[in-house]
């Protein structure tokens, strides 16, 4: 207490992040316990199942991530025994396994998120007290936490690349301290993270090497990440499954290759060949690209723009993020984003050591005010929906959720969630998949079948699929309207015809919510209802549709 009665700096820090922990973890418990959507509801299932398979000895095998490899999207089957690390390679997830043993659930993962982001802020101000007085630390402490680039992927569902803020930070401190056994802990942690994490150990050390600060250790880092990635993503990830090669380099780095499958050394060849499209790639869309650049530099007080620290540090994670042909990946709302946070801050941190005299009363309200600028942009775009219940999802054409009717709608899925044995196998749609991930046979709505621990081809006994989102806002966004109309038909499907000699059942309808059971009858009232539901009432709103749009992040 005395120590903060000194460094009233050190008391608002704590403070903040105390605010930060609890906003953040009372609104993704909020979000997963209410059921609803965020961008990628479904990844928050396959994380919980991987963490409950290597609970129980089945180490990093998921069936839902099954569901997205290459052999199943040929037409093969989902396997309860698919092993994980032949899409991404995550043994720094270990780490976890004895908080996910304490809280056993995909809620647990998301207060994990939060909690290691917040703790990264931490470490961040003591980084920042080795080169500041406590008033410069704080303010860069408090750009972290008001970041539009770290706030929205953290309310987003459970990701790996939340660990990277706190290794990075903790081994720029370690660095800075010449605690040289944690630096090679630390970066190994790093390169554990996935296996495309090693870009940001690459461009630690390529820093330590261009500054001449720590070359040895600089060079030793980017030998030690380019050798790993390399022979990770060819050597070792090809002994699980195909689909890094096969899909997803594909999928991300597709425009530079002429062919598939596409291994990493395929990639990184085409795109040292082809400087041009490299360039193009960089700088295109170039509104989409300016606009998250201006949404990562505004908190620092585009301090980055003009520190070349910053951008040696940042700079390779830059590079990976501009040339990906994902769509998504110029979204601040998204993982992706936080691999730009190490370096950004620390090469400001560089930055203002070298211009002290420049942190001037003025300019602290200058910062301020940019700080207030993230936090305001951050609210009003509602990131990762975490605010629905205050802000509207569209509003021309409305559509908004009072809580009240969230809660209402959440008490209908728990009410036809408690009909679902523990250890039942089950295929749910994307937001309640992850409620339904923590047991061995678990699938993506509307697949129905897989395979088992006997290498045979087996049916689900329950589906549960949630249509009252999507049917609210089917108005204003075109792809909930159209997989609205595809879950119906499936549902019907289901329903109407024999799968192995058996039918599904309806047993349960409320609130745009069914529920499915193998081998039963239907029950009469909760057909009806759906029924009322198809597609006659999706025609209905054809007039209306001039004013869809796509889906929001």
């Amino acid at each position: 207490m005395q120590v903060l009665q000194k460094h009233p700096q050190l008391r608002w820090v704590i403070v903040v992040a105390a605010l930060f922990w609890l906003i953040c973890s009372g609104l993704v418990l909020h979000r997963y316990h209410n059921f609803f959507p965020t961008f990628v509801s479904f990844d928050q299932g396959i994380f919980n199942q991987v963490f409950w398979n290597t609970l129980h000895g089945q180490w990093f095998e998921s069936s839902l991530s099954s569901t997205e490899a290459v052999a199943v999207m040929q037409g093969g089957l989902p396997e309860v025994f698919y092993r994980r690390l032949g899409q991404h390679f995550t043994p720094a997830l270990l780490l976890w396994l004895p908080w996910y043993a304490a809280f056993p659930s995909a809620a647990g993962l998301s207060v994990l998120q939060v909690t290691l982001i917040t703790a990264a802020g931490l470490v961040l101000y003591q980084l920042a007290r080795h080169y500041h007085p406590p008033q410069l630390a704080m303010m860069i402490t408090l750009s972290y936490y008001g970041a539009i680039a770290l706030i929205s992927p953290t309310l987003a569902n459970f990701h790996d690349i939340c660990q990277i803020p706190l290794y990075a930070f903790g081994l720029f401190l370690a660095v800075e301290k010449r605690c040289w056994w944690w630096v090679g802990v630390l970066a190994i942690f790093i390169l554990a993270v996935r296996e495309d994490s090693g870009v940001v150990l690459f461009g630690i050390g390529f820093y330590g090497l261009a500054s001449r600060r720590f070359p040895r250790i600089g060079a030793s880092f980017c030998v030690l990440s380019l050798g790993y990635m390399l022979a990770l993503t060819n050597l070792i990830m090809p002994l699980f499954s195909n689909d890094l090669s096969g899909r997803f380099m594909i999928e991300q780095f597709g425009q530079f290759v002429d062919g598939e499958p596409a291994s990493t050394l395929d990639v990184m060849g085409a795109i040292l060949s082809n400087p041009v499209r490299l360039m193009v790639q960089l700088l295109t869309p170039s509104d989409t690209t300016v606009r998250y650049l201006l949404g990562q530099w505004v908190p620092l007080a585009f301090i980055p723009i003009i520190s070349v620290d910053a951008w040696l540090l940042a700079g390779f994670p830059i590079l990976k993020t501009l040339i990906q042909n994902d769509p998504t990946a110029l979204s601040l709302h998204l993982r992706y984003a936080q691999t730009w946070i190490p370096g950004l801050f620390y090469g400001v941190i560089l930055w203002w050591a070298k211009h002290p005299h420049l942190f001037k009363f003025r300019f602290q309200k200058i910062w301020v005010g940019c700080i207030i600028i993230s936090l305001f942009f951050t609210v009003t775009a509602n990131p990762n929906r975490a605010l629905s219940f205050v802000i509207p999802d569209s509003v021309q054409p409305w559509v908004y959720f009072s809580l009240p009717r969230q809660w209402q709608h959440a008490d209908a899925v728990r009410s036809l969630l408690a009909k679902i044995p523990d250890h039942a196998s089950v295929t749910a749609t994307d937001h309640i998949v992850a409620h339904v991930s923590g047991r061995r046979q678990a699938l993506r709505f509307p697949r129905v079948q897989f395979r088992n621990d006997e290498q045979q081809a087996a049916w689900v006994e329950y589906a549960i699929a949630d249509l009252w989102y999507m049917q609210q806002s089917q108005i204003a966004f075109d792809d909930y309207r159209q997989t609205l109309a595809d879950h119906e038909k499936a549902i019907t499907r289901l329903v109407r015809k024999r799968f192995d000699g058996q039918r599904y059942g309806m047993i349960g309808f409320q609130d745009g919510v069914v529920l499915l059971r193998r081998g039963v009858k239907s029950e009469r009232e909760a057909w009806a209802g759906v029924e009322g539901l198809s597609e006659l009432k999706i025609r209905a709103l054809e007039p209306r549709l001039n004013h869809r749009r796509s889906a929001p992040c």
